[in-house]
């Protein structure tokens, strides 16, 4: 079989330094991309898998310069920053984020997606909820003087903000949706206006070993995907049951994610845990994130002196 995209994104992300970055880059493949479009966001879901593919930007754009350059097969990414930088509001740093557009009522959408490895509050210290309200929030004011101008908020483009939880037990699976809603509380109903440009997305993947195949497509799609399974196995499931074309570096991505598990296998639950924040914290420092950078994306100030010190005492 040829080199693709695909292969080399399934072989890549094993290896424990580098498992959030190309988890990043091994759901940003068109091919990932697509399928989470037509199951996950109501206006794609008549859409074929090729049309959708065909539908999304090349202006995918990642929260991490890619490890390997010159990967282009499947029309997958432009990396480039994502930063969000409002005057007096901070900034946010996106995982991914895209254009799609749906072809039938030639209407644009703006689509953000994270993949969270917890999304318990006692882990996190917030509601993950109210987290997707801010970056939904700032997908639509962000759009001032980019998609409208003065006083056009007409013009103002769909929003999805889509977020990837890896943590659920055995029977953890679902798909929730946060969204607008409009309610009559006196008098008439007018007239309906579609209000519905903002909606947050959250699919709850488990990570047990020993769970049934999930009844939803995408959530099964994605629980193989991102499973402990050999990467061998999982190229013949996503080839086989799901249609997809082992790129080079899809195969290499998730050659990577192997080679994590097996290297957290033997650490203990909260042990591991502790671990994963510092060694993230450890690379965010090491891509010159700032002390307020990294703990706006939830993590603590004792978290980031421990981090800190530890690349003192390795270097």
């Amino acid at each position: 079989m040829a080199d693709t995209n695909l292969a080399q994104a399934v072989e890549a992300t094993h290896d424990s330094s580098a498992y959030d970055t190309n988890i990043k880059f091994l759901l940003a493949d068109k091919q990932i991309l697509s399928r989470i479009l037509k199951y996950a966001v109501q206006e794609f879901k008549d859409m074929p898998i090729e049309d959708i593919m065909a539908s999304i930007g090349a202006d995918i754009e990642i929260g991490t310069k890619p490890l390997d350059a010159g990967l282009s097969n499947m029309g997958r990414i432009n990396a480039s920053s994502t930063e969000d930088n409002i005057p007096g509001e901070g900034k946010i740093f996106f995982d991914i984020r895209f254009t799609a557009y749906h072809q039938e009522t030639e209407m644009k959408f703006l689509i953000n997606l994270e993949a969270q490895r917890s999304s318990d509050p006692s882990k996190l210290g917030y509601h993950l909820e109210n987290r997707i309200i801010f970056y939904l929030a700032r997908m639509i004011s962000a759009q001032k003087q980019a998609e409208f101008y003065h006083s056009d908020y007409d013009s103002l483009k769909k929003v999805r903000s889509i977020w990837l939880c890896l943590n659920k037990n055995e029977d953890g699976d679902s798909i929730e949706e946060i969204y607008l809603d409009r309610n009559t509380v006196y008098g008439n109903k007018r007239d309906p206006y579609d209000i519905d440009l903002m909606r947050g997305i959250i699919i709850n993947v488990r990570n047990g070993e020993t769970v049934k195949d999930s009844q939803n497509v995408l959530i099964s799609m994605l629980e193989k995907l991102l499973s402990k399974s050999s990467v061998e196995e999982k190229k013949r499931i996503l080839t086989e049951k799901y249609g997809m074309i082992m790129t080079t570096e899809l195969e290499g991505r998730m050659q990577t994610m192997c080679n994590w598990s097996e290297a957290i296998k033997e650490v203990s639950f909260e042990e591991g845990v502790k671990k994963e924040r510092l060694n993230a914290i450890e690379r965010m420092i090491q891509a010159n994130l700032t002390k307020a950078q990294i703990i706006s994306c939830g993590y603590t100030e004792e978290e980031f002196t421990e981090a800190e010190r530890l690349l003192c005492a390795n270097a």
